[in-house]
């Protein structure tokens, strides 16, 4: 597999498969594909959008491109607890919004951090 292939097959708005996605983030991730190759293929992703099932991969790519933390130990049963994760962008507005709202409502809130991923628990009382 080639990401010179996979930007072609995007460019040409293509569905990209499981198997293709899976190869450029972990290929990306170990450094074997260039910062300008990926910018290449963003950019066709920009253009030429993505279908339900490609986002579905990248999301599970992504999330399985590095460790995991494992937040079991916090669940209760009867409970839910949900992660807002955010990047850091400028101006995250959803997060000072939403996070009160869930808590309020009951549900423990665990809200990670991207720039250094500090871990603010929030508990609902």
């Amino acid at each position: 597999m080639r990401i010179y292939d996979i930007i072609e097959k995007k460019r040409d708005k293509k569905v990209l498969s499981k198997e293709e996605i899976d190869f450029f983030i972990t290929e990306y991730v170990n450094e074997k594909i260039p910062d300008y190759q990926m910018s290449a293929l963003l950019m066709a992703i920009y253009l030429n959008g993505m279908e339900s099932d490609e986002l579905f991969y990248l999301t599970k790519a992504m999330a399985n491109s590095a460790k995991t933390l494992d937040l079991s130990v916090l669940k209760e049963d009867g409970t839910i607890i949900v992660d807002k994760h955010s990047t850091g962008g400028v101006g995250d507005k959803v997060t000072l919004l939403v996070l009160p709202i869930v808590a309020a409502l009951g549900v423990k809130v665990v809200k990670m951090s991207g720039k250094g991923l500090r871990i603010y628990w929030r508990y609902s009382r």
